[in-house]
């Protein structure tokens, strides 16, 4: 049913049952780490629900024209994006709000704007449907103004969310929903997308990414290994192995780059702590397992209390994220309390 979608064959399997029995929950939750397609799943499960579904195709918002749209409106002025919400909508009755302004957020005007729109009827056949890409980007007052709809929705709408983190989200926005997750794909699953899509150093890209075939497809691969020299330079000076004048070029390139953006680094260490972890635990698979043999002397030379105090402090400034807090302060901070 789902054409051009790869994997999660159980998730297309439950929306599938949905449509065919016509017993759609009014809020749905996709949920799952970035480039598994959840956003893309949401847009081909619309497609079987309303008329002219090839015009919703044209919200993707991987497609250079939107891609170039949401980095102009980086470089805007707050009051300026405010006063014009983002919203993609090529579909009259298929509306998307994506994060947006540097600090990609899910903002209080948007969340104001799908409320203001969501009572309008649909212009085609009987359901308009909303998708909110990165809901969990969406501070407290964005998120409270949300559930007001999800309260009392309109019989005609039917909103989708994607999320990463399902607990950065309101408690009762969660009870509200009903969760599908999608799963990194398997290697199996992941050399067919690749031999499908003639994704070149497809081998590299797989490793890399973890099961995500958006990932994939748009790994930057130069970038992401000069992120994770520096991230792997953090840790080794967190960890003591190195001293701090080993991290201190790192931390000046990072300070006077204007496009890497703390989240970059910060997804970075997640991965690397997870392969610390795994290193420590069970020895299995890692993603970067070219550095393996770097990462397991790591390994051995750090606690798992140590990794977990690690986690948290990269969660604490993860949720710091919406004050636009200094890149190499926070990450100089880090090292210095775990070398403590």
């Amino acid at each position: 049913m789902f054409k051009n979608f790869w994997g999660h064959a159980q998730a297309a399997a439950t929306l599938e049952h949905m449509i065919a029995g016509d017993r759609i929950p009014q809020t749905l939750i996709f949920a799952g780490q970035g480039g598994l397609g959840k956003a893309t799943l949401a847009r081909r499960f619309a497609q079987q629900l309303l008329d002219h579904p090839e015009k919703i195709e044209h919200d993707d918002l991987s497609l250079p024209d939107n891609v170039a749209l949401v980095q102009e409106r980086e470089k805007m002025p707050a009051d300026k994006r405010n006063d014009d919400p983002l919203v993609f909508s090529s579909h009259p009755d298929f509306l998307t709000f994506p994060p947006d302004g540097p600090l990609r957020q899910i903002s209080i005007p948007q969340m104001r704007l799908l409320k203001e729109r969501a009572p309008f009827k649909p212009l085609h056949g009987p359901r308009r449907i909303f998708l909110i890409d990165h809901l969990d980007r969406a501070n407290e007052q964005a998120a409270n103004s949300l559930l007001k709809t999800l309260e009392e929705p309109p019989d005609h709408l039917i909103l989708i969310a994607t999320v990463e983190n399902m607990y950065d989200l309101l408690p009762t926005i969660r009870s509200r929903a009903i969760l599908i997750t999608l799963a990194p794909l398997s290697n199996d699953e992941m050399r067919d997308f690749a031999r499908v899509h003639q994704i070149p150093d497809a081998a590299k890209r797989i490793a890399l990414s973890g099961g995500s075939p958006g990932l994939a497809l748009s790994l930057d691969i130069a970038a992401y290994e000069k992120r994770r020299a520096a991230m792997h330079a953090l840790l080794k000076a967190a960890s003591g192995e190195t001293g701090l004048s080993a991290w201190a070029g790192f931390s000046e390139s990072i300070s006077r780059s204007k496009s890497e953006k703390l989240e970059f680094h910060l997804n970075m260490l997640y991965g690397l702590l997870r392969d610390l972890v795994i290193l420590r635990e069970t020895g299995g698979d890692i993603r970067n397992a070219d550095l393996r043999g770097e990462l397991t002397a790591l390994a051995n030379r750090v606690s798992t209390r140590w990794i977990i105090r690690a986690v948290k402090k990269v969660d604490e400034i993860a949720e710091l994220l919406r004050r636009n807090i200094q890149k190499a302060i926070a990450l100089d901070d880090l090292i210095i309390e775990l070398r403590s």
